[in-house]
């Protein structure tokens, strides 16, 4: 997901199904957070990277499924998405 003020997250959500591959993937957007993430990332600030994840959570726009229905995977697409969405 890149957009023209700044990209998300280069951290994987499709193979998430557990609370170990969660913490994997939050562990991978720390790090690319921190290898340029802070510049780069559309929302680089805990306060924009919160709006981006209340805006994404409102929006149920996650491909497929059960949105009400939380999964590993959906909580990892939601961290993902909340550092790129606009």
């Amino acid at each position: 997901m890149t957009h023209e003020t700044g990209r998300a997250a280069d951290a994987e959500s499709a193979d998430v199904v557990s609370r170990d591959d969660f913490a994997d993937l939050v562990q991978a957007a720390l790090e690319d957070f921190r290898t340029g993430g802070e510049a780069e990332w559309e929302n680089g600030t805990l306060d924009r990277f919160l709006d981006g994840l209340a805006a994404f959570a409102d929006a149920r726009i996650v491909g497929g499924g059960d949105q009400e229905r939380p999964t590993w995977r959906l909580f990892g697409e939601m961290i993902v998405a909340a550092t790129g969405y606009e």
